[in-house]
């Protein structure tokens, strides 16, 4: 299911980039005091209650002749179209401004829930300012204070209203959803049509030609799966048309819905480190994942070829050691048979449950063989590990004391648990915690 997205949205030097950072919890957008900085939508995670979602902070929209301002109006916009609520920001200490208006009017056009934010009202005797901002037409304004923390619970509050309908999909839980991802012109479109073994999707040499985001439905062997294909993403500073950017949230967006995640290579190109920063969303988001290298027709090849690309790929991509990796060409649908096993494999093992006893034998046994680690005279102690969760597979280890649990102890126990129980294709999460 599809987290829903938030875009905050308003003038230059309303606090957006401030209110963005107290959200996500990190100083990810550039803060300064000096109008249009942030000059590129960001992208990232918030939470708040139960409901997890995407955000994203815009550049400032202005009405004036200043460098980089259409670009940044034009980006907002698109933000606005790709939103499912949009937090509208003022600045409290100005008042209503001729450029509020002009957002506010860009904003009645979108017909997406506005909920509407007066910034940097940093004391109660500032309250009273606020009254002015019911002239925009987007209702109750919400006093906030980005730089003090204040209020941020009652805004969210009101953004969160907007989401209970958001993201839900007609697809019955048995039905495997998967995304291709990758660069620009790798053949995901190429490869959707060489799996339905029809043209549903259109094909190009130009990079760029998907533009959204695109559910085919399709049967294989009797199982139901939904193919999401998405528009290639490209390096940051190497983008010049917005409209690929918006592409990045799109994908993003995808990977949310998906069960498996194929992240395509070109056999052809080779690696580059873009490659690996798109893997890295699949990875972060907790899909499983298929590495499938396209174009494998056209690379010359001896009997040792893909034995060095496989080996290329895995040092290159260690944090995906658990993908398996398929070579195919979707011109010529060589190798295509080899996909769709994988696929199906890799969702099996991301839903798959552990029994507790059997999980506890593996967990004590490797114990046995590599006894736990000591600091300052205190020894690990692991009570006993069960599992809570799938999609991926999580585990916790009940313990003594959780901080003596190394990282490489835990990921020595993540290996064992992955070999004993063959979770190929998924990644699995494993924390410590104290036993009460």
């Amino acid at each position: 299911m599809a987290k829903p997205v938030v875009a905050i949205v308003g003038r230059p030097n309303v606090g957006k980039s401030t209110i963005f950072n107290r959200v996500v919890g990190e100083r990810i957008s550039i803060v300064e005091d000096v109008p249009g900085v942030t000059r590129d939508r960001i992208y990232s995670s918030g939470e708040w209650l139960t409901y997890q979602f995407n955000i994203i902070d815009t550049g400032g929209i202005d009405i004036g002749d200043e460098p980089f301002l259409a670009q940044i109006r034009h980006q907002a916009e698109i933000a606005i179209d790709e939103a499912d609520v949009i937090i509208f920001m003022t600045n409290g200490r100005e008042g209503v401004t001729s450029a509020d208006e002009e957002v506010a009017k860009i904003l009645y056009r979108s017909n997406k829930p506005v909920v509407l934010a007066v910034n940097k009202i940093d004391n109660p005797d500032m309250r009273a300012s606020i009254y002015d901002f019911y002239a925009l037409g987007f209702g109750e304004p919400f006093p906030i204070s980005g730089s003090h923390g204040l209020g941020l619970g009652d805004l969210l509050d009101e953004v969160a209203k907007h989401f209970k309908n958001i993201g839900s999909e007609d697809y019955d839980d048995g039905t495997i959803r998967f995304s291709l991802i990758g660069r620009p012109n790798v053949g995901k479109s190429s490869l959707v049509n060489a799996i339905l073994g029809e043209e549903r999707v259109i094909v190009s040499n130009i990079a760029g030609t998907t533009r959204d985001a695109i559910d085919t439905t399709y049967k294989y062997e009797g199982q139901d799966f939904v193919i999401i294909d998405t528009a290639g993403m490209r390096k940051k500073g190497k983008v010049y048309e917005s409209t690929e950017k918006y592409s990045v949230l799109r994908a993003l967006k995808a990977i949310d819905r998906s069960d498996v995640v194929l992240v395509v290579l070109s056999g052809e190109e080779g690696i580059i480190e873009q490659d690996m920063k798109i893997a890295s969303y699949a990875h972060d988001a907790g899909r499983a994942v298929v590495i499938v290298v396209n174009k494998w027709d056209v690379v010359e090849k001896d009997e040792k070829t893909m034995k060095e690309f496989e080996e290329n790929i895995r040092e290159h991509f260690k944090f995906l050691d658990y993908a398996p990796i398929v070579f195919l060409s979707a011109k010529t649908t060589k190798r295509i048979h080899t996909l769709m096993p994988k696929i199906i494999l890799a969702s099996e093992n991301h839903s798959r449950r552990v029994q507790t006893n059997v999980l506890n034998d593996v967990v004590m046994d490797a114990v046995a063989m590599n006894p736990t680690p000591t600091h300052k005279g205190t020894r690990l102690k692991i009570f006993y590990t069960t599992q809570v969760a799938i999609k991926p597979p999580t585990f916790v280890v009940f313990v003594n004391e959780p901080e003596l649990m190394h990282f490489s102890y835990e990921r020595f126990l993540e290996n064992r648990i992955r070999e004993a129980f063959e979770f190929e294709g998924t990644p699995i999460k494993l924390f410590a915690r104290a036993r009460k």
